[in-house]
């Protein structure tokens, strides 16, 4: 039987974006976001719910970086606020949102934490989204310039461009539920290869400048699979995984779109137009770390519908599926060149309250992380290169559409007094880390 210890070396990290956990959305100079428009429009979020306060993090920095080192995290990924930083997505930055994220990594260099920061997750700045956002190709520059600026000003080693630029496309521009709120395939693509094309830039600003440090993009990976044996539903398969994954994971990694997606996409979109010669090369960079954000599988039928085969969180969309996890591990170290992968991303959500006795009580997010990190352990087992684990979240925070609804964190937040409680997941993750084997 392998052993069931992991490595000495592997990081146990937990994640947070800024703008889920931030508040303080108009205080030291912070630009509006696209995220701030889009909350403020009745019925877009529940309960009418805007990410202030949302956890209060911006001004309970000192509290939270305790809270890190009492679980013994290795390791910190965090985002940076775009309009903390350059308010209206370009020109001069304010001093004051870098100096925030500057006490911020320096608090974690003083208690042994890792950090990774994430340029991008979700909260473009409202001015430029107001001059057309991602589908504009200009933003694409305007994000590479965005991040120079930070990797002159932090000292970090590792970090992320955007945060799952599918979710972008798929909720925020032919969904319509997250911001911008856009329901129309044809601006969706074409601001996927914007999206695409900002990484690929940011990623040789980062190469040129800073040799030695690492980049890469946090993509949201959904293992497809068939529902049934018939043959129209491995078609249907192959389809959703273009969509799902390998329309992220191609151009990166090979330099080409998959040519049977784009070929779907030209029907409904002029994407095409608006690739560029050089576009693929710069979109290709090399990758020096990939973040991998699991949280469920797609099973289809025949007519490409998604069928439920396992039970689901609170949030129904997340079917609940640890092989999945394994598999997308495996897939990435056969399939595509071998890079260092971390899980960015896996968590959830549950309505956790603080019980009489002051404790929260959620076993099912135990039972939930265990099973995923011995999913991580035996793609270990299998040779895949995972160097690490960030659990979502560490906080309770503003969960994009649902609000303050859905809490994916292992710390409970009490959102009238920001009281911060440990539940019994923080407690079982500690021992995790501590040990190095699952509880």
């Amino acid at each position: 039987m392998p052993d069931q210890r992991f490595p000495d070396e592997f990081v146990w990290g937990a994640a947070t974006s800024a703008y889920q956990i931030e508040g303080a959305t108009e205080e030291d100079g912070r630009g509006v976001s696209v995220w701030d428009t889009f909350a403020a429009v009745p019925g877009n979020v529940k309960n009418g719910d805007t990410g202030t306060p949302a956890a209060d993090h911006y001004h309970r920095l000192g509290e939270d970086l305790g809270l890190m080192t009492s679980l013994g995290l290795r390791g910190y990924r965090f985002s940076i606020a775009w309009p903390r930083v350059q308010p209206t997505g370009a020109g001069r930055p304010d001093q004051r949102g870098i100096d925030f994220y500057r006490r911020l990594v320096e608090g974690l260099r003083e208690r042994g934490i890792h950090p990774m920061a994430t340029l991008f997750h979700w909260d473009l700045p409202q001015a430029l989204q107001d001059a057309g956002g991602w589908e504009n190709r200009d933003t694409a520059e305007r994000f590479a310039e965005y991040a120079e600026i930070m990797f002159d000003a932090l000292e970090i080693r590792d970090w992320l461009t955007i945060n799952e630029p599918k979710t972008v496309v798929e909720c925020g521009y032919r969904a319509g539920v997250h911001a911008p709120g856009i329901q129309d395939d044809g601006r969706a693509f074409v601001a996927l290869h914007h999206l695409l094309l900002g990484h690929g830039l940011a990623s040789r600003v980062l190469h040129d400048r800073h040799p030695g440090r690492r980049i890469g993009p946090a993509l949201n990976l959904h293992p497809t699979y068939a529902a049934d044996g018939a043959p129209e539903t491995a078609k249907a398969v192959w389809h959703q995984d273009g969509l799902e994954n390998r329309l992220y994971l191609d151009p990166i990694f090979t330099g080409a779109y998959p040519e049977d997606t784009l070929a779907w996409i030209a029907e409904r979109s002029p994407m095409k137009d608006h690739i560029r010669d050089g576009d693929l090369a710069t979109i290709s960079e090399p990758v020096d770390v990939l973040g991998v954000q699991y949280y469920n599988p797609n099973f289809l039928d025949a007519e490409g519908n998604r069928v439920l085969k396992h039970p689901t969180a609170q949030l129904d969309w997340l079917e609940i599926y640890p092989r999945g996890l394994y598999d997308t591990l495996t897939r990435l170290r056969s399939d595509y060149p071998e890079v260092p992968i971390v899980v960015t991303e896996n968590g959830v959500p549950a309505p956790d309250e603080v019980g009489p006795d002051g404790t929260v009580d959620d076993g099912g997010r135990i039972t939930f992380l265990r099973d995923h990190l011995a999913a991580v352990r035996d793609a270990l087992a299998e040779g895949v290169p995972v160097e690490g684990y960030y659990v979502w979240s560490l906080l309770d925070n503003f969960e994009w559409a649902e609000g303050y609804s859905a809490r994916f964190g292992i710390v409970h937040v009490d959102y009238a007094t920001q009281k911060r409680t440990l539940k019994n997941s923080a407690l079982w993750y500690r021992d995790v880390i501590a040990t190095g084997r699952l509880g």
